[in-house]
């Protein structure tokens, strides 16, 4: 029934709002130091929760997705990606004018594309609620077809939101990489205002700190960010739901347990959505399917000319990731932070343009091991992850080995 529907969203979100401050800010007793700087550029998750929630029980009243036939919802989705796209492109250009120091007068310059702009905005908030609508519904669908389901459908019901997403502030200490503690800033925080912001925490605290752009939040509904690009968003809200999913399990539970238990927690849910999103895209968007090189027939004549070989980033950020444990583990912690911006701008010269590479970034991006290589070093856990997986029959099978887990031991126990 409707009304029950409604009040399992409403009491469902509400709760997880709750939640959201245990799995997304640790406990730490370095947490209200750093909060001392924070506190008036936090991210209000209650408020944004009790709207996007809103927002989902319309939707679940219309059910307008279901009689969409597939094909015009196919064009409706696309449709909704080329305004993002074409408001990304306009603002980019109209930062470009203001940024140039030959125009003298950016406002009128830019005033055709500021009009287009907001009139784009008007178009994109009508088609997004429909375009969720219809990712949601695509998505449970593949879901079910994994029997990644309780009693025949997902639990909790995918259900997301795209909006601007909160900065998320990392902090580790300078002698090691941990993260110790993860805060949420306020969208709209200035580049000005987060650069200060790690610099005054640092000086003041003695720590490694970064604000760092995230693509999705585990909030009931997600918080997925709006882009253009339909793979990279499929994935991105499957992951989310996959951390919902596991709240509900001991690993979910444990995610601030233990550096270890959030690693298995997001390689585990990158592992499982970019999966998930490859098989949406195979039966609702086949023309994203990446394109396959062929190899060259045998006996084929090659090119005379050396190709120069492209910088692999996930290499060459494990090089570095390696080198920076060794430096830190005999306790040359200058020395890594210098090693670590020296690297940064090899990074920066070939194309890769990180603000900063330090103990913070590592910290966070090393939790997502699910390929090899990459900002994880050497860490053990992912590869026992990707391990697993490797040997479960299906997807199912693996995630549900990983929900029950409480500990890396426990993962090692399975595998061994």
């Amino acid at each position: 029934m409707k009304i029950v529907q409604i009040g399992f969203f409403t009491i469902i979100s509400l709760t997880c709002a709750s939640w959201l401050q245990r799995s997304v800010v640790p406990a730490s007793d370095i947490l209200e130091s750093i909060r001392a700087y924070t506190r008036q550029e936090e991210f209000d998750f209650t408020s944004w929760t009790v709207d996007a929630a809103l927002i989902k029980v319309s939707q679940g009243v219309s059910g307008e997705e279901s009689a969409i036939p597939p094909v015009a919802a196919h064009d409706l989705v696309l449709g909704y990606l080329s305004q993002v796209e074409r408001n990304q492109v306009i603002t980019y250009t109209l930062e470009n004018i203001y940024a140039d120091p030959a125009v003298t007068d950016p406002a009128a310059v830019s005033e055709p594309l500021r009009l287009e702009q907001q009139q784009l905005a008007q178009q994109i908030h009508r088609s997004a609620p429909v375009a969720e609508a219809i990712l949601q519904h695509q998505i449970t669908s593949v879901l079910q077809s994994q029997r990644l389901t309780t009693l025949s459908n997902p639990l909790p019901p995918v259900l997301f939101h795209f909006s601007p997403l909160p900065f998320g502030l990392i902090i580790s200490p300078r002698e090691t990489i941990r993260q110790d503690a993860f805060i949420s800033l306020n969208t709209d925080l200035p580049i000005e205002d987060r650069i200060s912001l790690e610099h005054v925490i640092e000086n003041g605290l003695d720590v490694s700190a970064l604000v760092e752009e995230i693509g999705g939040i585990g909030t009931y509904p997600t918080m997925v960010q709006q882009d253009s690009d339909i793979s990279w968003l499929i994935e991105v809200i499957a992951h989310e739901w996959i951390h919902n999913y596991l709240e509900w399990h001991p690993l979910g539970f444990g995610y601030d347990s233990s550096p270890e238990m959030r690693t298995m927690n997001e390689t585990a849910s990158s592992i499982a959505g970019k999966e998930i999103a490859a098989l949406v895209i195979a039966q609702y968007y086949p023309e994203f399917i990446p394109a396959v090189v062929q190899p060259s027939p045998a006996g084929s004549e090659t090119s005379p000319i050396p190709v120069e070989p492209a910088f692999d980033f996930r290499a060459e950020m494990h090089i570095t990731r390696v080198r920076v444990d060794e430096l830190l583990s005999e306790g040359n912690m200058a020395e890594a932070e210098t090693y670590m911006e020296e690297r940064r701008q090899v990074f920066w010269q070939n194309g890769y343009q990180l603000r900063r590479l330090n103990q913070a970034y590592f910290a966070f991006h090393g939790a997502y091991a699910e390929s090899p290589g990459g900002a994880a070093g050497e860490d053990p856990v992912g590869p026992a992850v990707r391990e697993l997986r490797s040997k479960s029959p299906t997807l199912a099978a693996f995630m549900k080995q990983m929900a029950g887990l409480s500990s890396y031991p426990e993962l090692l126990e399975l595998l061994y």
